[in-house]
């Protein structure tokens, strides 16, 4: 494992929150990092390397992250189809595109991507020259930070993005420890699905949100790196978020890295089992399980090392919006938002700022998606031992996470998100379609687009997993 910090200059364009009123970014919370998992197979299995990148940002170009990429490929030969680029997505790094490139603060944008491919090629060049023999053991665990954000407003009769002290919300904190033969740790991995954002357009400051906080707790307990994959967290977010103060954001990682710490606490020995050893007649019989070394199969399972990637094809809504439509939307706002400043309405400024904002995304959207009837998604899935690992792009439900979760138990499944692209940006389920809920509203996929993705990466991950891959 290898990381380096990738914060951007103060000043750059920082804007990411529609009612934001600031464009630069004023100073740094915590700094951005890059962490990347240089993983290959033992020698007894066959395959070619991976290489995993957890970037501490919200949204890239699809440029961006094939530029990336190429760098990597070029700078340590790992074939470009091996390399998998996924984001933190954490909302108080800025929007980072070099579409935005004309506003305040865009002028750094362009040195900024650009070196940002060179420094992530020379850490995976750093990564390959520390490879050592490691072991992986897998724990799960529980953390209640994320919750449901799909909240019903009463009042106004409409649904809201914040949180939703009812809906259901998916708790699963992930954990992978990676050992090398002498016991030290490497690096800690974890997955669990929560949007970062907690900062919201009231922050001006560069920040990981809570992602930050989380890998300082368990870094300074277990002295080697964490690396955090985000989940299918789509209709997922901090209990307490879409605030200005960064002391909540650190609160929050807190309590997932406390989380990942006491699962850490019950990892056992690598290479072992827990089973049980037999009575001891004591007051009673007492009932005792050890840590025996594992049999000689299931140590054949450990060297399981497979990766593959297809596509699924997700159709496209009806009722997309076409870019004229959305171009004319967003010139009316503008009107709008000028004749806001002539009257010096502060809040009418802000609304039409943010509708202006919406219009301008959803361009952007429409411009990258691929033309036809339905969206290619690539998907990769991976075997590494005795766990499922899955990437895919764009924002899904926790739906995804449990189903799959569900379905290969006990297995433990890597789901991440936001990975190689973050088109076609929302799969929602088909069930809350019809309801004006936000990530429903610019979803690009139609309902049905979410299970019939889960309906395929299940069938693939069953194949993978009734098939020997040594």
């Amino acid at each position: 494992m290898a990381r380096c910090d990738i914060t951007p200059p103060v000043g750059i364009y920082h804007r990411m929150w529609g009612a934001a009123l600031h464009d630069r970014a004023t100073g740094v919370h915590r700094p951005l990092h890059a962490t990347l998992l240089w993983l290959e197979p033992s020698a007894e299995s066959p395959g070619q390397a991976q290489v995993i990148v957890s970037l501490d940002h919200c949204i890239l170009d699809r440029q961006e992250l094939h530029t990336i990429r190429h760098s990597i490929h070029h700078q340590t030969g790992v074939p470009y189809d091996h390399i998998l680029v996924s984001l933190t997505h954490t909302h108080g790094a800025g929007w980072m595109s070099r579409t935005r490139s004309d506003l305040p603060g865009g002028e750094l944008l362009g040195p900024y991507l650009d070196e940002l491919a060179v420094k992530i090629g020379s850490l995976a060049r750093e990564a390959k020259q520390r490879v050592v023999p490691a072991n992986i053991v897998y724990q799960t665990g529980r953390c209640d930070l994320a919750r449901h954000r799909d909240y019903f407003d009463a009042e106004r009769k409409r649904f809201v993005c914040g949180f939703n002290p009812e809906g259901p919300a998916d708790d699963t904190l992930l954990i992978a420890q990676i050992t090398d033969t002498a016991g030290n740790v490497v690096g800690t991995i974890v997955n669990y699905a929560c949007h970062p954002t907690t900062l919201a357009w009231d922050n001006t400051l560069i920040s990981p949100d809570w992602v930050g906080a989380m890998q300082e707790v368990i870094e300074r307990d277990t002295g080697g790196l964490c690396m955090f994959l985000q989940g299918a967290s789509g209709d997922l977010g901090p209990r307490e978020g879409f605030v200005g103060d960064t002391a909540v954001a650190d609160r929050n990682g807190k309590q997932v890295g406390y989380s990942a710490l006491s699962t850490l606490a019950t990892i056992p020995p690598p290479g072992t089992e827990f089973r049980y050893a037999g009575p001891v007649i004591s007051g009673t019989a007492i009932g005792t399980w050890r840590h025996e070394p594992i049999d000689e199969q299931t140590q054949l399972a450990i060297g399981r090392w497979h990766w593959e990637q297809f596509v699924v094809d997700l159709p496209y809504r009806h009722d997309l919006p076409t870019i004229e439509q959305t171009s004319r939307e967003r010139d009316h706002w503008l009107a709008e938002e000028t004749l806001a400043r002539e009257a010096n309405d502060a809040i009418r400024i802000r609304d039409c700022r943010a509708q202006v904002e919406q219009r301008t995304r959803q361009l952007n959207r429409l411009q990258h998606l691929v033309p036809g009837h339905s969206y290619p998604l690539t998907v990769q899935v991976g075997c590494v031992g005795d766990a499922m690992w899955v990437f895919v792009p764009g924002e899904l439900y926790q739906i995804l996470q449990t189903t799959l979760r569900e379905r290969c138990a006990p297995r433990p499944v890597f789901v991440t998100t936001l990975t190689n692209d973050w088109q076609p940006g929302y799969i929602p389920p088909a069930s809350s379609f019809g309801y004006e809920i936000y990530q429903e509203v610019i979803a690009a996929t139609a309902p049905g687009a979410s299970e019939i993705l889960i309906e395929s990466i299940s069938r693939k991950l069953q194949h993978l997993m009734t098939n020997d891959f040594v």
